[in-house]
């Protein structure tokens, strides 16, 4: 099964993402598999903040893990809404996420 996911790039522009459940990808796989310009420099393991987004309506997301805050606390442009891409995986309960991505670093 597929969730509809909305990434708005950092041109203001507003992609419709078709994100598959059943290829244990996460967000950050997502965005370079429809070339939207996110790097994951670090391969997804937090620790490079290069995946960062905001999150934009209130769709129940994993918890923040500790390698996920201590990123976010050294990263740029961080908001109260940010959430590094590597770790948020895709399930079922992510249909209607609205993500932004940040400035780059």
């Amino acid at each position: 099964m597929d969730v509809l996911i909305k990434i708005k790039d950092r041109e203001g522009v507003v992609h419709e993402l078709q994100a598959p459940t059943d290829m244990a990808m996460n967000i950050m796989e997502l965005c370079k598999a429809y070339e939207l310009p996110v790097e994951g420099t670090c391969g997804g393991m937090a620790m490079c903040a290069s995946c960062q987004c905001y999150v934009l309506n209130d769709v129940p997301l994993p918890a923040m893990g500790e390698d996920e805050e201590a990123m976010l606390s050294e990263a740029f442009y961080v908001k109260s809404n940010s959430r590094l891409g590597c770790q948020i995986p895709i399930t079922e309960s992510l249909e209607g996420l609205e993500l932004e991505l940040a400035p780059e670093n």
